[in-house]
């Protein structure tokens, strides 16, 4: 009953951060005037918009309904010391040793130590966080996942992200200084230098298409966030939701920005195998509990991979499963935490119990089919601690960005943690800057007068489906030189057929997002093709060893050059 009634609280605080009596929706004008534009309604947008909006006016675009991102989905947790037996030094050193060699030691030290304060602020703003059972509503709950040395991650039962984002667009629904824009999708950032400006470029705006509308809109600000989330939506298969494909990473790259370390995409080890479950992810806590990773004759394996077994980073838990699978030719293998109490598992994970049984699968008395799943992007927008891009007025925060903190390989749980801490170090930078910086100059409308619509959709939906097949073949968890030059080769070709196709055609959301992920592939690929060694998610066939360098580098790309350069320094401009 206890486990009915916590299900209970959580879905009606849910349901009562989305439904509510939240302002009518706006409306935007030609050109929409705004001090800060979020792009991206997630947690990291959202929780800077939060820390604006008592200082300026802030529009938050959403792709579809406010909360359809990744952020909703996440199951896990939020990674932070809150345990007196824990440290931040413990906490330090787990993620370094989970970036295998990458990571930023700076950035790692900067986002744990305001990890005990993000995970507070979220308490105070009304996240329903899991407490112990035992104690009465006394202390919060803390897992332990992959990686984690202690049990240090923070949860609300195994739907966090939905907790934390629902409760989040609560509260910027009622903040009168937030506009929230859904159903809205950036096409591109509007800088100085691409208007002909004189003097420094800056970015001062995006143009956006209305989905429901159809006609593109130019919004005007100050400053610009790219809080669009990753793109893991360039492979057939991913826990992600369609949202995914990789906006902010693609419009910075063209609009001027160096991008950092595409080659790193986490897949997880574990999403619900069946025909008609979309990927449905498995938290990482199942294993974190005691879950046993099985082929189908019941017999364990990860013991022969890493001494760490079902505890091991991401990273080696995936490609065990994919050695496992290839090996014997099988379609997925099984994650069994039966021997558990039942009453345990249905406490500990009601979303993933309730959704198992709507496939058949009842996680109390059987093992779980899981397969691996495109997951996160570790790379993305190089930034420095407080968010900024390589273009004034431009900053990235979350999954879009490149801070340093995950290197090779993300620990679990540090993603939702890096949104709320480089969320919080922006929007304080911004603040700092409100009264320096004026406002943008006219904008110009965007040019549809040599388009016309669309009689050849289907070029779109194939051309989709084409690069998401080839990236998951070729780019995929295990990789050689000779299929990520087969890879670079059919990016090449759509490249060519998308840029005629966006020439010509009014543009719709598939194609933006079509141009965008065929950009972003080629950015992953590219950087795949810089490592000369198999490093954290990283694995080549033809340099299946990890560097002896004591200094590994970042792969960085930098846009209108033509060969990629490798640089463990980062270099701000702001």
């Amino acid at each position: 009953m206890e486990n009915q009634g916590h299900l209970i609280n959580l879905g009606a605080h849910i349901e009562a951060n989305l439904s509510g009596n939240p302002r009518p929706p706006q409306a935007m004008t030609p050109t929409t005037k705004m001090d800060v534009l979020v792009i991206g309604s997630g947690a990291a947008g959202l929780r800077l918009a939060l820390e604006l909006a008592d200082h300026c006016r802030v529009a938050v675009l959403a792709k579809g309904p406010i909360t359809e991102g990744s952020s909703l989905y996440a199951q896990g947790g939020i990674s932070a010391v809150l345990d007196p037996d824990d440290s931040i030094e413990s906490h330090v050193q787990d993620t370094l040793d989970a970036g295998a060699g990458l990571c930023h030691a700076d950035a790692v030290r900067f986002t744990v130590e305001r990890g005990p304060d993000a995970v507070r602020w979220l308490i105070d703003h009304g996240v329903p966080f899991t407490r112990e059972a035992d104690l009465n509503g006394g202390h919060f709950h803390l897992t332990r996942e992959g990686g984690h040395s202690h049990r240090r991650v923070i949860h609300a039962a195994d739907a966090t992200g939905a907790a934390v984002e629902t409760s989040l667009v609560g509260c910027a629904r009622a903040h009168p200084n937030i506009t929230l824009y859904e159903r809205h999708i950036a096409i591109d950032l509007i800088t100085t230098a691409k208007l002909g400006l004189t003097g420094a470029n800056r970015c001062v705006g995006a143009y956006v298409l209305d989905r429901e509308q159809g006609n593109v809109e130019v919004l005007s600000a100050r400053f610009v966030v790219l809080a669009t989330g990753g793109a893991s939506k360039v492979y057939l298969y991913t826990s992600n939701p369609d949202t995914a494909s990789g906006d902010g990473i693609a419009m910075a790259w063209r609009a001027g920005c160096r991008i950092a370390n595409m080659e790193f995409n986490q897949f997880h080890p574990t999403c619900l195998y069946h025909p008609h479950a979309k990927s449905f992810l498995i938290t990482e806590a199942v294993r974190g509990e005691g879950g046993l990773l099985k082929l189908r004759d019941g017999e364990r394996f990860m013991h022969k991979f890493d001494p760490r077994a079902e505890l091991a980073p991401r990273d080696i838990v995936a490609r065990a499963i994919d050695h496992e699978m290839k090996r014997l030719g099988a379609e997925c293998v099984y994650l069994d935490i039966s021997h558990k109490p039942a009453a345990f598992i249905k406490e500990h994970f009601p979303t993933v119990y309730a959704r198992c049984l709507e496939f058949g699968y009842d996680m109390t008395t059987q093992p779980i089919p899981v397969v691996p799943a495109a997951h996160y992007t570790c790379g993305g927008v190089m930034t420095d601690l407080r968010g900024h891009t390589d273009i004034p007025g431009l900053y990235a925060i979350g999954e879009t960005a490149h801070t340093g903190l995950h290197g090779a390989n993300r620990m679990a749980s540090n993603s939702l943690l890096e949104c709320l801490v480089f969320a919080q170090s922006a929007g304080q930078d911004i603040i700092a800057k409100l009264t320096e910086v004026a406002a943008p100059p006219a904008l110009p409308a965007w040019d549809e007068s040599r388009v016309t619509d669309s009689d050849e959709e289907v070029v779109v939906s194939h051309n989709w489906d084409e690069l998401r097949r080839f990236m998951w073949d070729y780019v995929g968890i295990v990789r050689s030189n000779k299929r990520l030059e087969r890879a670079l080769r059919r990016v090449h070709l759509l490249q060519h057929e998308i840029h005629e196709y966006y020439s010509n055609f009014r543009v719709t959301n598939d194609l933006i997002e079509l141009r965008n992920l065929v950009q972003v592939a080629e950015l992953i690929i590219r950087s795949a093709q810089l490592r000369k060694e198999s490093r954290g998610l990283h694995f080549t066939l033809d340099y299946p060893e990890c560097s002896s360098s004591e200094a590994p580098q970042d792969s960085i790309l930098i846009p209108n050059q033509p060969e990629p350069s490798r640089s463990s320094a980062w270099a701000g401009n702001q």
